[in-house]
């Protein structure tokens, strides 16, 4: 609670003052260039920004082992993003001691508005890739009814990936690199086809992408 208090304290105090008390506080290696806007990051073990990297307003972000932004990578608003630290005994999870509860968003990758990422275990996002729209949910984590238990496994969007609106991600799911998750798709286990959009529930396969479309050939994440 005194760091949360903390934290709401410096909110409304400018910039580079809040990021020389955010390296101290949270063992933070940001870049002069980055930025974070009034968000409240807790009990996270490591946290690295590169270069011109983003964290937007409205943002709780908590209980990570790790959260690393890429060049230019960004955290838009009104997200959740929770983990479950392994540098603290739970009673959850014994049977997983190799899960790093972590978020690692590739160089110019994009979460944007009004997502839930559960980061129990790793949650890793390629370059160029955006999860877009509002209300996705990445869930690493669940109760196996048939071990009475709660598992879990990363998540892998690869590169130059895009996740439509609402869309779920479950544990273990991998999106391949040059892919598309459909607005509403639910992503339950790994693919490895690549230039492809998969959708539906349980998502599959449903059209092989264009290699010369825009979105996959830029050389800056933001889209106009």
């Amino acid at each position: 609670m005194l760091k949360l208090a903390f934290q709401i304290i410096l909110l409304p105090l400018p910039w580079p003052f809040r990021r020389l008390l955010l390296r101290r506080l949270l063992n933070a290696d940001i870049s002069p260039s980055a930025r974070i806007g009034r968000s409240i990051i807790l009990n996270v073990g490591a946290l690295t920004m590169a270069d011109h990297s983003r964290i937007g307003d409205f943002n709780i972000i908590r209980n990570l082992d790790r959260l690393v932004l890429g060049s230019k990578a960004s955290i838009g608003t009104f997200n959740w993003i929770a983990g479950n630290v392994t540098r603290r005994p739970s009673e959850h999870f014994k049977s997983f001691p190799d899960r790093r509860s972590e978020l690692l968003l590739g160089d110019h990758s994009a979460i944007v508005a009004r997502h839930i990422i559960d980061c129990t275990d790793s949650v890793s996002i390629g370059r160029f890739s955006t999860i877009a729209g509002h209300r996705t949910q990445i869930l690493t984590h669940a109760i196996d009814i048939a071990e009475n238990m709660q598992s879990c496994e990363p998540v892998k969007i690869g590169d130059y990936c895009f996740v439509g609106t609402a869309a779920v991600v479950l544990k273990g799911a991998v999106l391949p690199s040059y892919s598309v998750l459909g607005a509403g798709g639910v992503l339950i286990s790994g693919y490895d086809k690549e230039w492809t959009v998969y959708a539906g529930n349980p998502a599959r396969e449903v059209k092989t992408l264009d290699r010369t479309y825009k979105y996959f050939v830029r050389t800056s994440g933001f889209v106009t």
